[in-house]
Order: structure tokens, then C-alpha cells, then sequence
């Protein structure tokens, strides 16, 4: 119901007013994130231009042409530049999988571009707040 982003956004505008450490839950935003393209990539690697066909893709057939187009011309570093942007955040590792992008290339990428977005959006989280609260004491 809440996407990832917004969550952790939302999490790190609490980090700085509530205490919670920083590094467990980037740590976490960054598995979890990581786990989901793994899945993602197994799901495309096992069973290739089948996926087309399932529900939600069947719905929406331009995601796939679109990541995989994303992919071939890219290559390793579009799962890291996939990972920032919306529409191509859900197709880049299926497409990977689905056109056999080597399994430990994928996963470098995956990981690493899973601590710095998880990363990423705690710390934009934590300076907007602390915005807020510096415009709140000025006013």
C-alpha cells in the first residue's frame, strides 16, 4: 500500500527525532530491496518471454520492451540507473533475467545500487526533516 520509496523517506525523517540508528535500517532497506530484484531476475531467468503473459505484465505489455530495451543498451550499469527511476524499477531485473545478463554481474550491480537508493532515500528522508524542524523553530 506504501511504496518502498515513500517508506523509506519517511523512515528517515524519523531517524534524526526519534534516535533510531541509521545503518540497521539502511542495511535492511538495502536487503530487502535486493532480495525483491533477485526474485525478480530468477522469475525472468526461469521463465523468459513466458512472463509476458502472466498478470500484471499481460496488463501493461510496453514495461517489458521498455526494461529489456533499457538493458541492451546499457548493459550491467542499467540496473543501478534502473533502480532510481520509477517505471524502470520493476522491469530492469526481470528483463535481465529474461535475456541471461550473467548471474554475479547482475548481482554486484543489484546489491550496490540496493545500500546506495536504500541509503539515498533515508538520508533525503533525515534532511527534509530536519529542514522542517529548523523552518519550524525560525518561524
Amino acid at each position: 500500500l506504501i511504496p518502498a520509496w515513500g517508506a523509506l523517506v519517511a523512515i528517515g525523517a524519523l531517524i534524526g527525532v526519534s534516535g533510531i540508528s541509521f545503518w540497521p535500517l539502511c542495511v535492511a532497506g538495502g536487503v530487502g530491496a535486493a532480495l525483491g530484484d533477485w526474485v525478480s531476475y530468477w522469475f525472468g531467468f526461469k521463465y523468459k518471454e513466458q512472463v509476458a503473459k502472466i498478470w500484471p505484465l499481460s496488463r501493461y505489455p510496453e514495461i517489458l520492451p521498455r526494461g529489456e530495451a533499457f538493458v541492451k543498451s546499457w548493459g550491467v550499469p542499467s540496473i543501478f540507473i534502473g533502480r532510481f527511476f520509477g517505471p524502470l524499477r520493476a522491469s530492469v531485473p526481470l528483463a535481465a533475467g529474461i535475456f541471461e545478463m550473467p548471474y554475479w554481474q547482475f548481482q554486484v550491480a543489484n546489491f550496490v545500487s540496493a545500500f546506495v537508493w536504500s541509503g539515498a532515500l533515508l538520508l533525503f528522508g533525515d534532511v527534509i526533516a530536519e529542514v522542517v524542524e529548523w523552518l519550524w523553530r525560525a518561524v
